[in-house]
This record gives structure tokens, sequence and C-alpha cells, in this order.
């Protein structure tokens, strides 16, 4: 079942002096339960494409549907409404609220949901748990390492059991260890709950557990390509 349809997809930023194409008739689909990366130089247009599918931003042409909602008709509201009930995100600047502590940022999407405290309280537990640290859970950002933010910003993607979750260069800032820790708690929950997972990564460790690794050059889709991924040991 395709969960994600991109047909003919643009995007042009039209700049006061020139004009960048930075995503050129794009056709893809995703399958639910999907484990993919996106991969190319800088510049190619990963990062652009992953913000269009998570509805960040708007296409300047073509079709883009998820669960079968083609996101450029929906209304602002409705599209926020869309991301907050369907989408998890994972940002390579963190985007953690400054003055939340590591607790209050992972359980935010769930309370925006309103969902019950207890559900919450849970769920917050289990996944600080998961990377390692639930002694930070009262913890600001200010007081957490690049790597610890990010393992943070991860808990937040996944704390309400988001149907996709799109995440930018998610280990970039994780020492070899950590990075293992949170992909293969990413490859579980894919494995269990069937959420989608695209990552726009540079980072060789995404690309052999990718299940589908797609190359973008010049905002071009070059190959597309499904393969067994390499599942690193604990």
């Amino acid at each position: 079942m395709n969960v994600i349809e991109i047909r003919n997809l643009h995007k042009i930023y039209d700049g006061s002096e020139v004009k960048v194409h930075a995503v050129k008739g794009v056709n893809l689909t995703f399958e639910e339960g999907e484990f993919a990366a996106i991969v190319g130089p800088s510049g190619s247009g990963k990062t652009t494409l992953l913000n269009l599918i998570g509805g960040l931003d708007q296409p300047t042409s073509g079709e883009l549907l998820v669960g079968g909602t083609d996101l450029s008709t929906l209304k602002p509201s409705a599209l926020i409404d869309f991301r907050l009930n369907n989408i998890g995100f994972v940002f390579q600047s963190y985007n953690l609220i400054p003055v939340l502590t590591a607790g209050e940022n992972i359980e935010f999407i769930m309370a925006l949901q309103k969902k019950a405290r207890r559900e919450r309280d849970a769920r917050t537990l289990e996944l600080l748990e998961a990377i390692g640290l639930s002694d930070r859970i009262h913890s600001r950002p200010a007081k957490l390492s690049g790597g610890q933010q990010q393992r943070v910003a991860v808990a937040r993607a996944l704390a309400s059991r988001p149907k996709y979750v799109l995440a930018d260069e998610p280990t970039a800032n994780l020492d070899g260890k950590s990075a293992t820790s949170l992909l293969q708690i990413m490859e579980k929950l894919n494995h269990e709950e069937k959420i989608t997972f695209i990552f726009s990564t540079h980072d060789p460790r995404v690309v052999k557990m990718a299940r589908r690794v797609i190359t973008l050059e010049d905002g071009c889709v070059v190959s597309d390509e499904t393969r067994n991924p390499e599942i690193p040991e604990k």
C-alpha cells in the first residue's frame, strides 16, 4: 500500500538575484513501513524534499499525497493539524524548546494532542530509558550535550507514535554507540508499529541500516535501490 505518492514534484526558490531549482520532477512512492534513506551531496535537494513531504514547505508544482491527502490543498490550520497527528520530525539543529526540560520536550507533542497525563508520562519515561537519558528528565537543553539533545529530539519525534517520521541528519552529532542505539530504537519501532521512516543523511551507518536508498543529484532522483540492510549488534 502506497502511503506517500510524489508525482512530478518541483520546488523553485525565487531569490532576488537567482532562482534555485531545488527539486526537479521527482517521482517516488513510499509504502507503509518503509525504512528509507535519501542520500546525495550537499545541495542535492535532500532536505528540501524531506520538508516538502512533511508539509513544512510547499511545492512549486506537482502532486504530493501523504496518506491519501494532498498537502497542497490544505489550509494552514488543517496542515498544522495533519502534521501534529501524523508526522514526527527530527531536525539536524534539534529545535528543542530551551525553557522546557528533556521530559517536557518529549511530551510536548502529546500535550498538544491532548493525551492523558498518565499516557504522556509513561511514554516519556519509556523513551528516556530507551535513549539512555532517564537521569536527565529534568535537565533543560542548555545542560545537555549536543548528542544528548539530538537523542531527546529523536525521542520527541517518536513520542506520539506517528505514522511517518522524517529525519534530517538524525545522527550527525552522535558518537558511534549513541547513533547505533538510536537507529536500533527506530528500526524496532519500524518493525513493531509499521512507522514509515525517511531519512536525509550523509551517515554511512544510516545508509547501511536502510532497506531502501534513494540518491539525489541536482534535485533529481538518479538511483532508487532496495536491498537487505545491515543491522548492527547491540
